[in-house]
Order: C-alpha cells, then sequence, then structure tokens
C-alpha cells in the first residue's frame, strides 16, 4: 500500500493511473466536490472516468457546490458526472439530527475508521452504480480524498446501494497512515 500522508492530488491521481495501466479495472470513479480534482482526474483517465459530486442543496439549499466550468471539461474529456444523493448521508444525517442516530452514520462512521477518504471512495462506486454509469461486478478504481483533493485510491467491486453488503473492497492502493491524517468528521 502506498502511503499518501505527503502526496497532493495530482501525486495520488498519478498513482491511480499507473495502477490503473497495469491491473485490470472496469471503470474508475473520482469525487469531486468543486470539480477541481474531477478536471484533475478527466486529464488522466478521460472517456473512463465518472465524477461523483454532491447534490444540489447539499451545503446551502438549491446551489450546486460543482462548478459548471469543470463539469465543462470532465464531459469534453469524454468523462460522466452525477450528483446526487450520498448513500451514507442525507437520509441518515437527517434522521440523525431528529432522532441522535442513524444506521447510516453507524456505517459511515466505522469506514471513516480507516479515514475519510475511505468512506468516500467506499461510497462513490454504489452511487455511480445506482446511477447506472458503473455496473454491478465492476471493478471500480475509486478515488477520493479528506477534505480536499485525493488522498485514497481504493479498488472495489461495485454494486447497488441496497446490495451493499455485497460490495467489496478488492484493494487498497494508497490512504493516508498517520493517525493525524485520518480525520474524524
Amino acid at each position: 500500500m502506498i502511503h499518501t500522508d505527503d502526496m497532493d492530488t495530482d501525486a495520488v491521481l498519478d498513482e491511480a493511473l499507473d495502477y490503473a495501466q497495469s491491473e485490470p479495472i472496469d471503470a474508475v470513479c473520482v469525487a469531486s466536490t468543486s470539480g477541481q480534482t474531477g478536471t484533475k482526474a478527466a486529464e488522466r483517465f478521460g472517456g473512463d472516468l465518472v465524477v461523483v459530486g454532491h447534490s444540489y442543496g447539499y451545503d446551502v439549499a438549491n446551489e450546486q457546490e460543482l462548478a459548471a466550468d469543470h463539469v465543462e471539461t470532465i464531459e469534453d474529456a469524454g468523462g460522466e458526472v452525477f450528483t446526487g444523493p450520498m448513500v451514507f448521508s442525507n437520509l441518515g444525517s437527517a434522521i440523525a439530527q431528529k432522532e441522535g442516530f442513524s444506521s447510516h452514520e453507524l456505517v459511515a462512521d466505522v469506514l471513516r475508521l480507516f479515514g475519510q477518504g475511505t468512506k468516500v471512495a467506499v461510497e462513490c462506486p454504489l452511487m455511480a452504480c445506482d446511477a447506472g454509469l458503473v455496473d454491478a461486478g465492476d471493478r471500480v478504481l475509486s478515488i477520493a480524498g479528506t477534505g480536499e483533493g485525493a488522498d485514497t485510491i481504493l479498488v472495489v467491486e461495485a454494486v447497488n446501494s441496497r446490495e451493499f453488503f455485497d460490495s467489496r473492497v478488492l484493494e487498497v492502493v494508497a490512504k493516508p497512515a498517520d493517525a493525524e491524517n485520518l480525520v474524524w468528521w
């Protein structure tokens, strides 16, 4: 496993590209809030890429955080963009705010023990599969991060979110290893 503690997003994406060129994968997913990481990934992966962003209203009602110019760049490179509800958030967060607990939040928090990027890298292929952008059973190279940029690369067997427990993390290619970089949200 590659430790990404001292790597920037470009270096992490370069490692992901090296992996994709040497190992069998069916799809590439990258998490991107503003679209900046998605644009950098599109430069490397082109049409083999699905960029997963937050749903409209995630941070501010009726607003999309993914910038239109980044979406255009990703799509011009042949990549696809999906924005929609996060599997481990949205409804679960609403339940937790009202009731103080949600099983969605529990699953997310357990995955965060491996780092925020791990939680997101598991979540993105589920979302892409639900949207029909990757197929169930695909080996997905999933790239995500903690706060800003990319710091985690996993190979995940994609499934629809309703089949979550049939998903598998097949390989941990890269992630932070220092405790101070495993931020808890």
